[in-house]
């Protein structure tokens, strides 16, 4: 398997993770998660920009990898492109369409790279399905966040 190893080894430098002390290589511990009131205002600066910007599609990037190697491979690798980790095994993106087609591509040589039962989706999101989006838990209400619920008043 000395060809896969060259492979995974290029994906890995294309990626920006090869080597040591590279700029803006990710650290830490990946099963970590923000705060959730973090994570709701990373998502809250994708969702409530006042603008779009031309040819930029929003979408969610989730996996089910058994592997835990290739799962943090995946990780860092989304991390380093720029997504936000909205949960342990699903980010979001903001970013223009043609990053999202590179994304999609090198996570699908990567899948290739190894016998496998893995899933990787990545779901385009319209910008008014992102900003329904509920968020449940630790008393977050998130349509009063986005000024989104209405109140008459008689």
């Amino acid at each position: 398997m000395k060809g896969n190893h060259l492979i995974e080894t290029r994906l890995i430098g294309q990626a920006g993770l090869a080597g040591t002390g590279s700029i803006g290589r990710v650290t830490g511990n990946l099963d970590e998660l923000p705060t959730l009131p973090e994570r709701i205002r990373q998502i809250l600066n994708i969702i409530s920009s006042a603008e779009r910007k031309p040819g930029y599609m929003i979408c969610f990037i989730m996996y089910d990898i058994t592997s835990n190697k290739v799962r943090t491979l995946i990780a860092k690798f989304l991390l380093k492109k720029g997504c936000i980790r909205i949960q342990k095994s699903i980010f979001m993106a903001d970013m223009p369409s043609d990053e999202v087609q590179d994304i999609a591509q090198k996570l699908t040589e990567i899948q290739k790279m190894y016998d496998n039962n893995d899933s990787i989706l990545i779901v385009p999101l319209s910008e008014d399905y992102a900003r329904a989006m509920k968020i449940i838990g630790q008393d977050v209400d998130i349509d009063l966040i986005l000024h989104s619920k209405n109140t008459l008043f008689f």
